[in-house]
């Protein structure tokens, strides 16, 4: 029989490590985007950034996913950590190596090394995503499990929180040395603590023996669950979208404030997280989480149009902290809904299958988006047509240039999510989860 006190435990112990591995990641994620904009002035070398780092997403997310279905979710995480501290290591040989004049040319062989580097490292921490969705499943009870998926949303939050004041603080005082020395200590630290983490797994099906990677019989399952795929297809499309704040957010927001301002705001609207998973973790998700998720994302994307009608540091304040609380939401729901409708012995793989997917339109929206609003959007609002017949009520300049981008943007989602809530595979999911149960052998 086993102990649902020792379960817990251990579940909050993985919560506590994955924290402290998520800030260090987020850590180097925001503050090579700072850094890279900051020493090259330049919105197309961060849309690559995010190119490069969602492309890599969508590539690993099936082989992630299938690592974690294939060998001890404990293991994988230990791995994980560890290949992201030797890439870390070695970013921070190269940069101690280069010097700093070498950075400030959007062009710089050893600058596009350096955030290689990084966001590998971020890369192999993802893998960690995927085993603790599926350990909610093993740890926690099916009633419970919404609620937990709110405690993860939470600890995504408080990585926000602590790593947006953090990389910004340490990009103003010494570039990304002192990130890079964080990245190296947290990691270690995080790796001799999992090693006291005991976690109490069934014995894996002949078919998790097997094969490491199985896309056939993953993508058998996902079309066997009716509406599970029209759910994850439209999760990729969200992300198209999504991959716009990717790329252009942080160009907005330094656009109007210093870097130390924009990491301070970032971690006054990460307590948005932080409060909305919280709240999850304490109300659920109701009956439906299907129809929750598309409702969040009609409010989501509604913010998304109206933000950035003025050039307004509190009303883009008022509008992603909006969009903050809602998040744990969304993620909470699709998470709960995954861990219900698939089994538990192919979750890792569907999880990551899922994670590829929706990740894949992200990439193209990134690296096109980020020249279109470079090369259009912000000429046409600085000194081009839009802004001879806008921009007295608009305004003018860059950040109205990608504000008008998010506009177009909000628009097309709003428009894509009231379509779907009228669809029949909406109906379809509701109507299989209503209906399903997941059940973990010992």
């Amino acid at each position: 029989m086993r102990s649902i006190q020792g379960e817990r435990t251990t579940f909050y112990h993985l919560l506590v490590n994955t924290l402290l591995v998520s800030v260090i990641n987020y850590t180097v994620w925001f503050a090579i985007t700072f850094y890279v904009y900051i020493e090259t002035r330049s919105v197309f070398a961060t849309g690559v950034i995010s190119g490069i780092f969602l492309v890599m997403t969508a590539l690993t997310g099936i082989w992630f996913g299938s690592l974690v279905d294939h060998y001890a979710k404990k293991t994988v995480m230990q791995v994980s950590a560890v290949v992201s501290l030797g890439l870390y290591a070695a970013a921070f040989v190269l940069y101690q190596a280069t010097p700093r004049e070498e950075f400030t040319r959007p062009a710089s062989v050893r600058l596009w090394a350096l955030v290689v580097l990084l966001m590998f490292g971020v890369i192999a921490g993802n893998i960690r995503t995927i085993a603790l969705q599926t350990l909610v499943t093993l740890l926690i009870a099916e009633r419970d499990r919404d609620r937990a998926n709110g405690f993860v949303g939470t600890t995504s939050g408080v990585s926000f929180l602590v790593t947006s004041v953090i990389s910004g603080v340490l990009v103003a005082l010494g570039g990304m040395l002192w990130v890079l020395v964080l990245a190296l200590v947290v990691l270690a630290a995080a790796l001799l603590h999992l090693a006291t983490v005991r976690v109490a797994e069934p014995p894996r099906a002949a078919e998790q023996t097997t094969r490491a990677v199985d896309l056939r019989g993953t993508v058998t399952v996902v079309r066997e669950v009716p509406g599970l795929s029209a759910l994850i297809a439209f999760s990729a499309f969200n992300n198209l979208l999504g991959g716009v704040f990717m790329a252009l957010l942080d160009a907005y927001g330094l656009s109007l404030m210093s870097v130390q301002a924009w990491g301070l705001l970032w971690g006054f609207l990460s307590t948005g997280f932080i409060v909305g998973g919280l709240l999850v973790a304490r109300t659920g998700l109701g009956r439906n989480p299907v129809w929750l998720l598309l409702i969040v994302n009609v409010v989501l994307w509604a913010v998304t149009l109206l933000f950035p009608l003025r050039s307004s540091i509190v009303l883009m304040a008022v509008g992603l902290y909006v969009y903050m609380v809602l998040g744990p939401y969304a993620e909470a729901a699709e998470q709960t809904i995954l861990q219900k409708v698939v089994p538990y012995e192919r979750q890792g793989r569907v999880f990551g299958f899922a994670q590829s997917v929706e990740q894949s339109a992200s990439p193209l929206t990134a690296f096109l988006i980020a020249p279109v609003a470079q090369f259009f959007f912000i000429p046409f609002m600085t000194d081009g047509y839009g802004a001879r017949a806008i921009g007295d009520w608009f305004g003018t300049g860059t950040d109205r240039g990608i504000a008008l981008v998010f506009i177009l943007t909000g628009l097309i989602g709003l428009l894509a999510t009231a379509a779907a809530l009228r669809s029949r595979p909406y109906r379809r999911l509701s109507g299989r989860y209503a209906g399903a149960e997941v059940t973990v052998e010992q």
